[in-house]
């Protein structure tokens, strides 16, 4: 299995029951480069992960049909999505809530009103993280791919 390089554009996913949340948080990171969708409701979230395969979810936490907390949790206990980095955006900053968002197994918190700075910082700290996390699967898939088949001609 050749080692691939890592893609040049991210995706993102935008999970708000909001659309004004979802325009603010597009334009915010419109400038970067992003591929962006938008989802709002807890389900579309669930669905558009397993179609657009997004490289990093800002989860709202208050949605319909399934609350921020419950797609977090479901995202990180199926296996082919656990790694997808969860960065909850939410105006609850209670610690009750900070501590059900880990629980749930979020990754980073922001709390709007948005920081434009903030959240491109973040996005792009977590992204790197992503990238980094998928480059070592690769090579050690394909040194384990070396250690059965031994190296190639």
């Amino acid at each position: 299995m050749p080692v691939e390089p890592a893609p040049t554009v991210s995706k993102i996913l935008i999970a708000d029951d909001n659309q004004q949340n979802c325009e603010l948080l597009d334009a915010y990171l419109a400038g970067e480069g992003y591929t962006i969708e938008t989802a709002y409701d807890g389900e579309e979230t669930l669905h558009k992960v397993v179609s657009f395969q997004p490289d990093i979810v800002l989860l709202d936490i208050m949605m319909p049909k399934l609350s921020g907390y419950e797609v977090c949790q479901q995202l990180k206990q199926n296996p082919m999505t656990k790694d997808i980095p969860i960065l909850i955006v939410t105006a609850l900053n209670e610690m009750g809530d900070i501590e059900k968002g880990v629980a749930a197994g979020c990754d980073d918190f922001l709390s709007k009103p948005i920081n434009r700075m903030e959240l491109t910082t973040r996005v792009r700290s977590l992204l790197r993280v992503r990238h980094l996390t998928n480059e070592r699967d690769r090579l050690l898939a394909y040194l384990a791919e070396i250690e059965q088949n031994g190296p190639r001609e």
